[in-house]
């Protein structure tokens, strides 16, 4: 374990080194403080549409920095032959692999803490009043949600030697998810054999992640997720990444690093 955090940590130092979460979040801050600052006919539930647009924001910016900041983790090693030191210390691939997932999730969990204080402090303002307990679950939802996204742009970075075609492809599959998995099972239904069963079986098959979206939730100020529902909803979402890794850990196993 000691190995595994040491390579986290060096993963973590990397995100703040870099330009891409400061970006973002100035970027965040910047349109969600001038749609707070506008008025329109002195409506009071302006503030709901400020809400959506921030977590919009934050939605968008966690999924860019995970899927950033994973893709490029494996393919670096090796550009920068720092892969074959790393491993002559020894250090196993499994920890490799391990080590690069939880900094990488760790990094993205660090990130949602500061965008939520942000977006806290924001909406407390306007509504004068801060649901901690649904800003706790949703970040929390959100943050398992993208360990299974880490978990799937890791088996990217071992499979794919150009972080940009990594990248490229993961997000458009977690979009694609997000936007569509939802309502495969429908489309099955109005689809001809054998073409019906092999859409069921991309619907079973794929992680739902627009599960964990609960934006709504502190939208319109509605009641919590069930607490056994997000236990349910964690256990979910650590079988895919366990699964997940541990194909990524056979891939590079078998892997030459020189490829």
């Amino acid at each position: 374990m000691n190995t595994v955090l040491a390579i986290a940590g060096v993963v973590i130092k990397e995100l703040y080194r870099r330009k891409d979460f400061y970006v973002l979040f100035v970027l965040t801050a910047v349109i969600t403080l001038l749609m707070g600052s506008v008025s329109f006919f002195n409506d009071a539930e302006i503030v709901r549409y400020v809400k959506e647009i921030a977590l919009l924001l934050i939605w968008i910016s966690a999924l860019v920095i995970a899927i950033g900041t994973t893709a490029r983790q494996i393919p670096a090693e090796r550009e920068h032959r720092t892969i074959f030191p790393l491993l002559a210390k020894p250090v196993t691939r499994a920890q490799v692999i391990l080590g690069k997932f939880a900094g990488c999730w760790l990094a993205c969990g660090l990130t949602l803490i500061v965008f939520y204080l942000f977006f806290g402090v924001v909406s407390g303002s306007r509504e004068h009043h801060w649901p901690l307990l649904n800003y706790c679950q949703s970040l929390w939802l959100q943050w398992v949600m993208l360990g299974v996204v880490v978990a799937f742009v890791l088996l990217g970075s071992v499979v794919f030697a150009a972080p940009s075609s990594n990248a490229t492809i993961s997000f458009i599959v977690v979009l694609g998810i997000l936007l569509l998995g939802r309502y495969l099972n429908q489309v099955a239904l109005q689809q001809p054999e054998p073409l019906r069963s092999i859409v069921y079986g991309i619907y079973f098959l794929i992680p739902h992640l627009e599960w964990y979206d609960v934006r709504d939730l502190i939208i319109y100020d509605q009641h919590l997720v069930g607490w056994l529902d997000c236990a349910l909803a964690t256990l979910y979402a650590s079988v895919y990444m366990a699964l997940l890794l541990f194909a990524a850990w056979l891939v590079f196993r078998r892997k030459a690093l020189n490829q």
